[in-house]
């Protein structure tokens, strides 16, 4: 299953300084956009981005700016798709059940070997609350730190405008379309693990990272 946005209002229940928020990131977005897609579009997708994480956010001042950054990426995509802006760069996909490891893990790596050579963004079938402190911990040891990422899931626009689609365990849920290219990356879960039994898992995505970019002719930074 795929997850639409569809136009959601801003939610009743929102304090002034989370509307504030959400108004000013608003205006930054717009500025931003404002060459490829109307205000309306663009305050669609940061509401709509609002409501993925508004039940399920630990720390709700934290929302409208998460919202945001989701809203980004997504416009970003979109803006691919249509053909109203591409800059050639391959863009990867990384999803997992719960966007809280696996995938996260794979973006990190992924961001860290290509540096701006290519994009890189992850998402997940039932996104978790928070990133796993395992994974966090392994990365740490690499000279990674994934600690300011957030599950997250994934919006048509996004499949659509990647090139390659990696797989990691969410079967049924992960999203196919047309013309992308897939690949399934077979990794333990590593949700309940300790720091030890996760570096096999982080190790293996490093691996598989560094052949994928490789594959795709993109220069790794040391």
């Amino acid at each position: 299953m795929v997850h639409n946005a569809t136009h959601q209002h801003v939610r009743s229940d929102l304090s002034i300084d989370q509307r504030l928020a959400l108004k000013t990131a608003a205006t930054r977005l717009e500025k931003d956009f404002e060459e490829m897609f109307g205000v309306e579009t663009i305050e669609r997708f940061l509401h709509s981005s609002y409501e993925q994480f508004a039940n399920r956010a630990s720390i709700p001042n934290f929302l409208p700016l998460l919202a945001e950054r989701f809203a980004r990426q997504r416009l970003r995509a979109l803006a691919k798709v249509e053909g109203k802006h591409n800059d050639g760069k391959p863009t990867v996909l990384f999803l997992c059940t719960h966007n809280a490891g696996r995938s996260q893990m794979a973006l990190g790596f992924f961001t860290h070997f290509a540096g701006d050579a290519a994009v890189a963004w992850s998402g997940g079938s039932e996104p978790g609350t928070e990133i796993n402190p395992a994974a966090i911990a392994a990365m740490a040891e690499r000279g990674i730190d994934i600690s300011g990422e957030y599950p997250k899931p994934w919006t048509d626009e996004i499949v659509q405008a990647a090139d390659v689609v990696i797989t990691m365990g969410c079967g049924d849920a992960c999203p196919v379309f047309p013309g992308r290219r897939y690949e399934e990356w077979k990794l333990d879960d590593p949700a309940g693990m300790g720091v030890e039994a996760v570096r096999p898992i982080r190790d293996d995505i490093e691996r598989r990272v560094r052949e994928l970019l490789a594959e795709l002719e993109v220069p790794v930074n040391a």
